[in-house]
Order: structure tokens, then C-alpha cells, then sequence
């Protein structure tokens, strides 16, 4: 789940929009917005931030997520996982055991699918908020994917503080904070093998 819950939080806030469903001034400021952000996220440089989920009554995690590219790691309290762009592998803290998946068809994200995003499938807007910016993305009648999405971005910068996302009747908020830009390296997100080598290995691929 979480590693789906963290793919929402990056593509909601850093899709490319090319929509054409809704174009007026305040449609193309919130894709202009959004452009901005899907740089700071996904240029060349990479990203880091702390996320902190609550989805109503079922499910809370926090931890840390980094991305460069189509590579990322991410650490929580149970688990710490990397994706080298052709592999996942994902460390079990508990069981001491680290499962290997393919990137493209990681079995052991089987809830990232309820938070797939097509950009196409929805109406933007933006409007001022109390501490921010809010681009509420809102599903084109017809149209498959969450129901609605709140995205809050700093004034200046537009780096995200939370994001709301609603699924069937249900509604999943996501804190952010220590967002950074830049600084991030390849060898930051490689999968350390060598300090695994005492764990056992579950091939899933």
C-alpha cells in the first residue's frame, strides 16, 4: 500500500498536465503550478521528502522517501525498499528477509493500482488558502481514477505541504515536510547487498 500511497503523493503533485478538458486562466495557472513542481521533483537533480499518511480509520505510516529519475528508495518503521528502475527490493525489518520484484510488475504492491493517475481524466483548478495553495483536481464524469484530490503548495515555491486524496468514500491525507531539491545520487538509492548478506532472500520476480 504505501509504496502506492507514495507514488500519488509525487505524481499529484509533479504530473506534466496536458488537458484539455478544462482550459481556462485558472486551469492553466494550476498546470503551470503543477509543471513547476513535477520539475522540482523529477529533474535531473531528484528529491526527498517526509511523508506522513492517515487513510480515515484504516491505515497510518510515515517515513522518508527519496527519488531521481525512475529510481527511489523509501524507509519507514517497517520496512525500507529500493527501486534501481529494473529491480525492487524491499526489506522486511521484522522477518529480517528482503523480496525481490521486478519495477514493472511489483506483486507486492498490489494497492498501488486503486491510486493510478491519468492527468487527462481530470478538471484543475487553484485558489488561495490559508497557508498556501490549493489545486483541487476534480474526476471527469465517465472518467476512472480517484474521486478527487486536494493538493497543498507553498506560496513561493510551490513545494507540497499535503495532499488530500478521495477514493470511492473515503478520504486519504498526506502531511509533507523537509521537501529538498537536488543533491540526490545514484548511490544514495542503490540496494546495499553487501548488509543484507545475513538476511534471507525471497525471489518474486
Amino acid at each position: 500500500m504505501r509504496k502506492g500511497i507514495i507514488l500519488a503523493v509525487i505524481m499529484l503533485i509533479g504530473t506534466v498536465c496536458s488537458v484539455q478538458a478544462q482550459d481556462n486562466a485558472n486551469s492553466r495557472q494550476a498546470r503551470r503550478i503543477f509543471n513547476n513542481a513535477y520539475q522540482q521533483v523529477f529533474g535531473e537533480q531528484g528529491a526527498t521528502l517526509h511523508y506522513d499518511v492517515n487513510i480515515t480509520g484504516i491505515y497510518k505510516t510515515r517515513g522518508t522517501i527519496w527519488y531521481k529519475g525512475k529510481k527511489s528508495k523509501f524507509d519507514e518503521a517497517r520496512m525500507t525498499s529500493w527501486n534501481d528502475g529494473k529491480y525492487v527490493y524491499t526489506f522486511k525489518k521484522k522477518k529480517r528477509e528482503v523480496e525481490l520484484h521486478t519495477a514493472k510488475n511489483n506483486k507486492s504492491d498490489k494497492y498501488s493500482q486503486k491510486f493510478k493517475f491519468e492527468p487527462e481524466n481530470y478538471n484543475y483548478s487553484i485558489a488561495e488558502a490559508d497557508n498556501g495553495l490549493l489545486v483541487t483536481l476534480k474526476l471527469i464524469k465517465g472518467r476512472k481514477g480517484m474521486k478527487e484530490i486536494h493538493a497543498l503548495l507553498e506560496r513561493k515555491t510551490y513545494h507540497p505541504i499535503s495532499v488530500r486524496i478521495k477514493i470511492a468514500f473515503i478520504w486519504t491525507t498526506i502531511k509533507i515536510s523537509d521537501f529538498q531539491s537536488g543533491g540526490i545520487t545514484d548511490e544514495m538509492l542503490r540496494f546495499p547487498k553487501e548488509q543484507f548478506m545475513d538476511c534471507k532472500f525471497v525471489d518474486k520476480r
